[in-house]
């Protein structure tokens, strides 16, 4: 029987951390570099806002920033790699093609962010694959994945650290490799909206259609309540799914005019998350921010102010991936099963 988180509403974050790793085949370095490199300034201020909100985070990390330099990383490589149809999708064709340069090392590494999250309170530091690995690219096998995140394993374990939650590239979920993510010990993933328009597949970028319909989402209820009742679900042989309500984009300057009705909508799920015991789950990566620091920041304190206000008044409550898939798969009640763990948190719930 399904387990369920009943009465309480949830508020989830979860970030993908990823560097020039995660758009080396859509950008040019030229072209979003100023992005990449601002994003380690968001990490410091995320984690500071974080910390004052009293926010439980999931930081699904890409293994290969977790090293100093190339010739670290290059010890680190698997003897088996994806073999994408197109080349070009590969982080390891990338390195073949394009030598990384001392002056571009903050492109493609930060070990000293990872440590400075893994360190922070409430944050979960779980797995964006080794290499942002994509498992509905034509080429690549399920064996490759496979050898890709018992990588990301190792490299983690080698820090004193155990990765309960994945999160894929591009959000690009398959369901023979979910089965493999929970043989290697993955208790929870996220997964996509439930609305058509949410539906990732390969190449998703060239899909226009689903696209413009996810744009007019962010302002206008088109899918309805982006919240979602929290539950394990009866397939026992993968992780549980704790799906994403909605990716917070950067501030836009060509809608800015439109970004008030964007944070009503937001706050109004949240809101109904928080009135109706559901859970609303927030995401992004922090290279979105890096362009315009300070009013991305400044949008999402408006986000955790909100949230403070709905803690206060309805209980609201923040948790990370894991820690909500553990109160789904143990079956502990709602509001307890956190309270010893973490006496920093106000007992509101």
């Amino acid at each position: 029987m399904a387990l369920e988180c009943k009465r309480i509403g949830t508020f989830i974050i979860s970030l993908d951390f990823e560097l020039f790793w995660g758009v080396h085949d859509v950008y040019e370095k030229k072209d979003y570099e100023e992005n990449v490199r601002g994003a380690h300034a968001v990490v410091v201020s995320l984690l500071d806002l974080f910390s004052r909100y009293k926010i439980h985070a999931t930081w699904a990390i890409v293994g290969m920033i977790y090293f100093e330099n190339m010739k670290q990383l290059k010890k680190m490589i698997p003897a088996t790699k994806p073999s994408y149809s197109q080349k070009r999708l590969s982080s390891y064709y990338y390195m073949e093609t394009h030598p990384i340069g001392e002056s571009d090392l903050n492109l493609f590494f930060a070990p000293h962010l990872v440590e400075r999250i893994a360190s922070a309170p409430f944050q979960e530091v779980a797995t964006h694959t080794f290499s942002h690995y994509y498992c509905l690219e034509e080429g690549q096998t399920l064996e490759q994945f496979s050898c890709d995140l018992r990588t990301a394993r190792e490299l983690n374990r080698k820090r004193g650290w155990e990765i309960k939650s994945i999160v894929f590239p591009r959000n690009q979920v398959d369901d023979e490799y979910l089965k493999e993510c929970k043989r290697l010990g993955m208790a929870a993933y996220r997964g996509n909206e439930e609305s058509w328009a949410y539906r990732m597949e390969s190449s998703e970028r060239r899909r226009y259609a689903k696209r413009a319909f996810r744009l007019f989402d962010r302002y206008i209820p088109i899918f309805g309540q982006h919240t979602f009742r929290p539950i394990a679900g009866e397939d026992s042989s993968i992780p549980v799914n704790i799906r994403a309500s909605r990716y917070l984009a950067k501030v836009s300057e060509r809608l800015k005019l439109l970004e008030g009705l964007r944070l009503k909508r937001i706050k109004g799920e949240m809101t109904y998350a928080a009135k109706s015991g559901e859970a609303y789950h927030l995401w992004w990566h922090p290279h979105d921010f890096g362009g315009n620091i300070r009013d991305n920041v400044g949008f999402l304190e408006e986000i955790l102010k909100h949230f403070e206000y709905l803690r206060r008044t309805y209980g609201f409550r923040s948790r990370n991936m894991i820690e909500l898939a553990d109160e789904l798969t143990v079956g502990n009640t709602p509001g307890e099963e956190l309270k010893d763990a973490h006496p920093m948190e106000e007992a509101t719930v």
